[in-house]
C-alpha cells in the first residue's frame, strides 16, 4: 500500500536533528565564554584574598615594630621572618624590613610574577 502526501503535508525528516544540533550550538556558544569568565574570575577572587591576607600582616607586622621591636633593631636591610600560618600559604615572597634613623619601610616583595604587586607601608618612631 502506497500512501499518498497532499501538497501541503510533506514529510519533515532530518527537522528534529536540525533542531537540535542549533540548540546544541547556541548553548556551546553561551556556555563556552561563561566557563572561561568563571575561570578567571576564580584567579582574580584568589589574588584579591591573597593580597587582604598581605595587607593583614604587614600591618600588624608594622604596628609590632612601631610599638617598640625596632628599636633593638640597627639601621639598613633585613630579610623578616613572618610568623603567621597564612603567610605559609600565600605565594613565593620576601619580607624585608629598612631602617633608616627613625624612619620604617616594611615590604612584602614577590619573588616572581604573580599577578599581585608589592605591598609596602612606611612609619616614623615616636
Amino acid at each position: 500500500m502506497k500512501t499518498s502526501f497532499s501538497s501541503g503535508c510533506r514529510p519533515r525528516k532530518g527537522f528534529l536533528q536540525i533542531d537540535l544540533l542549533v540548540g546544541m550550538a547556541i548553548l556551546g556558544i553561551a556556555i563556552i565564554p561563561l566557563g572561561y569568565s568563571f575561570s578567571r574570575e576564580r584567579q582574580l577572587l584568589r589574588n584579591e584574598y591573597y593580597h587582604a591576607v598581605i595587607v593583614e600582616i604587614v600591618d600588624g607586622e608594622m604596628e609590632i615594630l612601631v610599638a617598640g621591636a625596632a628599636k633593638d633593631l640597627p639601621d639598613g636591610q633585613k630579610l623578616l621572618t613572618v610568623n603567621s600560618p597564612a603567610a605559609a600559604k600565600l605565594p613565593a615572597a620576601q619580607w624585608q624590613f629598612t631602617r633608616t634613623g627613625k624612619h620604617l619601610q616594611l615590604a612584602w616583595l614577590p619573588k616572581e610574577k604573580c599577578g599581585l604587586s608589592p605591598v609596602i607601608r612606611e612609619a616614623t618612631l615616636p
